[in-house]
């Protein structure tokens, strides 16, 4: 079972690619990940790719292609796998198929987490962190039992900058430009699967398990 993860900054992306890895015992794989393994390793592409953030470059499409190549050809994906924000543009998403052509797999399904624009800059714009602790909290849906203040160590919550309206609006209109080329994309391919995102956790989870087959034990 071969799935590629799609969802907007605040979709859920990470609650249900957790989910999918427990119940279908496939790796999650992410570019981040890949890198920084290659880098730890030395790989022949891990130190090209170092090379090139030391020199605060972005690494480029050959070499993240390299590394989802190596990373795909691994034991642990012989029974699946899910890409979480990979591929990102239409010629990452061609060159991902040729990758798999080669392999003689392909993509069983795209999973797209729908969430309105308006419920993202809510979720994401409503959460609060302390900085002493780590907690998180939300001003909507899990509040501090006093207001700005970490109900396990009492320090002051702070909104990350990421969090921010305006930087929340910024990340999806970057989100929505990238992604909607990629999603016709697979639309025409026939693997696209539109899920609820605003549903309940465990309801998304339903709908997933209706998709996918009900646990690890169907997993082709």
């Amino acid at each position: 079972m071969n799935l590629i993860l799609f969802g907007p900054p605040g979709a859920g992306k990470g609650t249900q690619a957790q989910f999918i890895v427990d119940q279908y015992r496939i790796p999650q794989i992410s570019t981040g990940d890949m890198l920084r393994s290659a880098v730890k390793a030395q790989t022949p592409l891990g130190v090209r790719a170092k090379a090139v953030m030391d020199a605060g470059e972005l690494v480029s499409d050959d070499i993240v292609l390299g590394l989802v190549g190596e990373r795909l050809s691994s034991p642990d994906c012989e029974n699946g796998f899910i890409l979480d924000g990979f591929p990102r543009t239409i010629p990452q998403a061609k060159s991902l198929m040729v990758i798999l052509e080669g392999l003689g797999r392909t993509i069983n399904h795209v999973i797209s987490l729908d969430v309105a624009n308006e419920v993202l800059v809510q979720r994401l714009s409503g959460r609060r962190t302390c900085p002493e602790c780590g907690k998180g909290f939300h001003v909507v849906f899990a509040p501090p039992k006093l207001e700005g203040l970490c109900d396990a160590c009492g320090g002051k919550l702070l909104q990350r900058d990421d969090d921010l309206r305006e930087t929340v609006l910024n990340r999806l209109s970057v989100y929505d430009q990238q992604t909607l080329p990629l999603k016709n994309y697979f639309i025409e391919r026939g693997v696209l699967r539109h899920i609820d995102g605003t549903l309940p956790i465990s309801d998304i989870q339903q709908q997933i398990r209706a998709l996918l087959g009900v646990g690890s034990g169907d997993c082709p």
